[in-house]
């Protein structure tokens, strides 16, 4: 599950990074994730990320269907 983290910055430093980002080909949002793409690397230990990638990996098991109930024993 992904949260979002709310940035506050300046009105017209914002207008100004998204008026030349655009320029740039690249997207606020984009340079941010990246950015703190790289900050979890460098701040969180590898064996933390190892762990938490491994976790992310095993499907959590959905929840059991119930049958129709034509095949569902009505005793």
């Amino acid at each position: 599950m992904k949260k979002n983290i709310i940035v506050a910055m300046d009105n017209e430093k914002l207008s100004a990074l998204r008026m030349y980002s655009e320029q740039k080909g690249v997207t606020v949002v984009d340079e941010l994730t990246k950015y703190a793409e790289q900050l979890y690397t460098k701040v969180v230990p590898q064996n933390v990320r190892d762990y938490i990638d491994m976790v992310g990996k095993v499907q959590p098991p959905g929840k059991p269907r119930k049958a129709p109930d034509s095949v569902r024993n009505n005793d």
